[in-house]
């Protein structure tokens, strides 16, 4: 299989391959729609904010609103952040076994291509961001600095996990933006240990290049703790579960949201218990696996709102 047909190295058989048609999939590869794990790890502080929210306000009418426009918006913006990824990469990617097979590096998509793509995939994500008010407007536009510097993060530090969970934990703020017109100390917390879990859940899947990475001079927390990984991981994780806690009190969240937070803390412990730095295959799956950590939680809170509500 050749040119827009042939597929990226380490997502295969999936939809875009099998079903797209052929002049879409290198722009639907640029997007990671065929990859969707990373969208989902997006969309879960989003969701989260938003019935924590919601409980704090004690109303869910619009709530399902909410968060279908985050679904929405989750799923183009990482697209967006994916292609500009790709964009500022694709002279690293072609050197890593894993991603030279990308759109970019293999010739599938011209960079002018690509920056279009970018656009329209941006535009499509402002329309979301225009539907909530205007404080809400404002902070997600902020975010998109954080988004803009990322890819030169792993050039000149080895905490590019830290920016990444900057902008990946982002929704952990919009969702107390859009439901209360604010952001509190409830929001600043939950950010915070969103973006320990972050930190976490990146190391465990840049192990899957670490050697090519270290060929190549790409800093990562991966490379910086090495045989360490399983010990920090328990302190970045352990962290996430401390700060979304105070999150929880200060939030006065009920039981339900207690036993979300316990069941995603026992997720956690379970994915440090399981791995192993040396197989690539096993990091993968455990960092897929965070998207059912976030959704126990998720379910926690939005049961939790629900009853607050009623």
């Amino acid at each position: 299989m050749s040119g827009a047909a042939a597929p990226v190295a380490d997502a295969t058989g999936n939809w875009v391959d099998t079903r797209a048609p052929s002049w879409s999939r290198p722009y639907l590869r640029l997007s990671r729609l065929d990859r969707p794990i990373g969208s989902w790890l997006l969309l879960m502080p989003c969701w989260w904010s938003a019935a924590l929210a919601a409980g704090v306000r004690g109303e869910i009418g619009q709530l399902p609103l909410i968060l279908a426009l985050f679904f929405i918006g989750a799923f183009v913006m990482r697209g967006a952040g994916c292609t500009w990824n790709d964009i500022t990469d694709r002279d690293l990617d072609a050197r890593v076994e894993r991603t030279r097979s990308r759109p970019i590096p293999a010739g599938q998509v011209s960079v002018p291509q690509a920056a279009v793509f970018l656009v329209v995939q941006a535009l499509a994500g402002l329309m979301v961001l225009l539907q909530f008010n205007r404080f809400a407007i404002m902070t997600g536009i902020a975010s998109l600095v954080i988004v803009a510097v990322y890819p030169f993060m792993k050039r000149i530090t080895w905490w590019p996990q830290i920016v990444l969970g900057l902008a990946f934990s982002w929704g952990a703020l919009m969702g107390f933006a859009v439901t209360l017109g604010r952001i509190d100390a409830t929001a600043l917390l939950l950010y915070a240990g969103s973006i320990a879990w972050v930190i976490g859940y990146d190391t465990i899947y840049a192990h899957q290049d670490a050697e090519d990475d270290a060929l190549i001079g790409v800093k990562s927390t991966a490379r910086l703790f090495g045989a360490r990984t399983h010990g920090a991981l328990a302190i970045f994780y352990g962290l996430a579960v401390l700060l979304i806690g105070v999150a929880l009190v200060l939030a006065g969240a009920g039981f339900p949201a207690w036993i979300g937070l316990a069941a995603f803390a026992a997720h956690l412990v379970w994915q440090i218990r399981r791995l192993e730095i040396s197989d690539p295959a096993l990091c993968l799956r455990l960092f897929k696996s965070n998207r059912d950590a976030g959704l126990l939680l998720f379910a926690g809170l939005l049961i939790d709102a629900v009853m607050r509500a009623s």
